[in-house]
Formats: C-alpha cells, sequence, structure tokens
C-alpha cells in the first residue's frame, strides 16, 4: 500500500478543484464576488433593524411589536420601511449597522403600497442611500437583498429580477402596481429592507414572500418610493381621489361594444352611489358602466383606482359611461378620499 503524504492530498485535492473551474470562469466569479461586496460596503451601512412597540410610551398595555428593517434615505435620518412594519407604532427603537441605539417616530405611512417614513428623534448624522429609477431594471439584473430576516442583523443575499410590473394586493385591498419580482431570499425581518441594484442605488423595499413558495419574493419599485416618500414629506399622507361609489368589474357584450365604439371586453358597473358624493353630483347612477376616466380606457375596478390620483382632486375630469343604450360624458369632481381609522 502506497501513502501519501497529507500536504500532498491536500495540494492534489485543490488543484482537481481548480481545474474543475475554468480560469474564465472563476474570473467572473470573482467580479460577481467584488460587484456584491462593494455594493454592501456601500449601502450596508444605510440599513438599520426596526424594533416597534405598540400602545401609549410608558403606560400600561404597551406591547411590543414585530421587528423589520429600514433604508436611511436621508443622513438627518429619514428611514424608509413597511407599513405592515411601522405604521401603528407608537414607538421605534432603531439599531444602525455600527451598533447606535437610536428612537424614531412615524412621520406617515400608506397601507396602500406598504410603505412608510419614519424619521430619528436624535441630532444625528447617519449614513444614507440614495433611490435609483427602477424604470431602468431589466429581468435577469444582479440584485441584492440586504437586511434583518429572523433577527439575524445585516444579512445579505443575491438574486436576480424575476419579473418587473407585477400587481400585488397590499393589505388595504388596493393592488400595488409596478412590483419587482425577485428570487434574492428574504424571510420575516427582511421586510422593509432595501433591493439594491450592482450600481449601489435602492431599486425597491422588500415587501412580501409568498408562504410554500420557493424563491418568490417581492418588493415595491423605487419609482413607487420615491412618490410616496414626497407625499409623506409635504402631507404626512398619499392623498388619493375618491368618488364615491361601490362598484364591480363587468364584461360589456360584443353587440353593445361595437355600438359603443369601444375596444375592450370589461368595465366598470356602479353598483351603489354615495348620496351628497362627487359621483352623485355629477349625476352618476346605479346600473352606470364606467369606460373611461378622463380619457383613460377603464377595463376594470382596479384601473379605475388606479385612475384615481391625488392629481385629480378638485378639478374636473370626464366620465364616459354606458346608460343603456346611450353613451354619456359627465363631469365629475372628485374629492380627498378620508382614510379609515386604523383598528
Amino acid at each position: 500500500m502506497t501513502i501519501i503524504p497529507l500536504s500532498d492530498a491536500l495540494r492534489s485535492g485543490r488543484n482537481a478543484a481548480q481545474g474543475a473551474i475554468p480560469a474564465d470562469d472563476q474570473a467572473l466569479l470573482d467580479a460577481y464576488s467584488r460587484a456584491v461586496i462593494d455594493v454592501v460596503e456601500r449601502v450596508g451601512p444605510a440599513v438599520v433593524r426596526l424594533a416597534v412597540l405598540n400602545g401609549n410610551p410608558g403606560r400600561p398595555g404597551q406591547t411590543r411589536g414585530g421587528t423589520g428593517s429600514g433604508v436611511i434615505v436621508a443622513p438627518d435620518g429619514l428611514i424608509l420601511t413597511n407599513s405592515h412594519v411601522a405604521g401603528t407604532a407608537s414607538r421605534i427603537e432603531v439599531t444602525t449597522a455600527d451598533g447606535q441605539d437610536l428612537h424614531a417616530r412615524l412621520v406617515g405611512d400608506d397601507p396602500d403600497t406598504d410603505l412608510a417614513l419614519i424619521r430619528v428623534d436624535e441630532a444625528v448624522t447617519l449614513p444614507s442611500a440614495s433611490l435609483g429609477d427602477s424604470k431602468r431594471l431589466k429581468r435577469g439584473q444582479l440584485v441584492i437583498a440586504i437586511g434583518n430576516p429572523l433577527g439575524f442583523e445585516s444579512t445579505v443575499t443575491t438574486g436576480v429580477v424575476s419579473a418587473l410590473g407585477r400587481s400585488l394586493r397590499s393589505r388595504s385591498g388596493r393592488l400595488i402596481d409596478d412590483v419587482i419580482q425577485t428570487d434574492a431570499a428574504l424571510n420575516p425581518g427582511n421586510s422593509g429592507g432595501p433591493l439594491v441594484s450592482s450600481r449601489g442605488e435602492v431599486v425597491g423595499i422588500n415587501t412580501a414572500v409568498i408562504l410554500g413558495a420557493q424563491g418568490i419574493c417581492f418588493a415595491v419599485a423605487a419609482n413607487t418610493a420615491s412618490f410616496v416618500l414626497g407625499e409623506l414629506v409635504r402631507h404626512g399622507r398619499v392623498r388619493r381621489a375618491f368618488v364615491g361609489i361601490a362598484a364591480q368589474q363587468t364584461a360589456v357584450p360584443p353587440l353593445r361594444r361595437r355600438a359603443a365604439g369601444l375596444t375592450q371586453d370589461g368595465a366598470v358597473m356602479v353598483g351603489t352611489v354615495e348620496p351628497g358624493s362627487a359621483a352623485d353630483r355629477a349625476g352618476l347612477r346605479p346600473g352606470d358602466i364606467i369606460v373611461a376616466l378622463d380619457g383613460v380606457t377603464i377595463a376594470g375596478a382596479d384601473d379605475l383606482v388606479r385612475a384615481l390620483t391625488g392629481d385629480k382632486i378638485g378639478r374636473t375630469v370626464a366620465v364616459d359611461v354606458l346608460r343603456g343604450t346611450e353613451r354619456l360624458t359627465l363631469d365629475l369632481v372628485p374629492e380627498e378620499r378620508r382614510r379609515p381609522a386604523r383598528q
């Protein structure tokens, strides 16, 4: 029996392993690693851990809520996170990547996009990350998720953009548009953390996973986050228009479609009209079928919700409806939607 020294065996094993990876592939792996490391070193310091307290501070009944992640978007301590993480918080404890323990308060949140903005109470200057242009993303592009899943701080996972332009139902029931699907692993605690491109820009705010699925995770696009951030800073809320109807999606029969000169298969049927509402003043009636709003085709209930943006509040918009055999255009002035009180 021939005895091979351990050092020679290890050397042989290393050579065999190295021989199994072509030099070009090894260079690609090294470049991939360097890209991820560079992003983590630049953006990682701006990612924080959040611990949420609910109820009145210092009084009986105050309970500790969940934990999540957030990303600092301004050096004076503005932090973006999820509404489902911080939206009901009376007090938020923030732990930075370098170990600082800070306190924060809720500036405002938007359950319709599952985003919230909080501000650190202390006078500090913190490392921040910049929001990128999510419209520039491509399927297959490398993305990095940074957060605190399951309480493990400063965790990094990588993946690719699996799909763009997804819609995801928020807890308020409204569809969040332009959602990014990724296979970068997310777990409870990652919520509110950033999804980052290889350029070091935050392209999404991680929001959800599908339980039981493998590698299907979602992030609210940075362009949506930028809009919500601006609204919360200016108004403390995101303004959306309200017309005062209960509606449901309906199919438009081919004969009626041709008679009205429509190309869409579906529209929205008015079920009830709230007395004294904008719809009531405009003359909308139960049974009317809304086919367009302000020149935008309405093929379903979600199209109507998307069309009722804050810029329509207080100004006259044209509503095209089918009523019996007629196609009518009504003038309607939407109001600001009242946000329901939290339970």
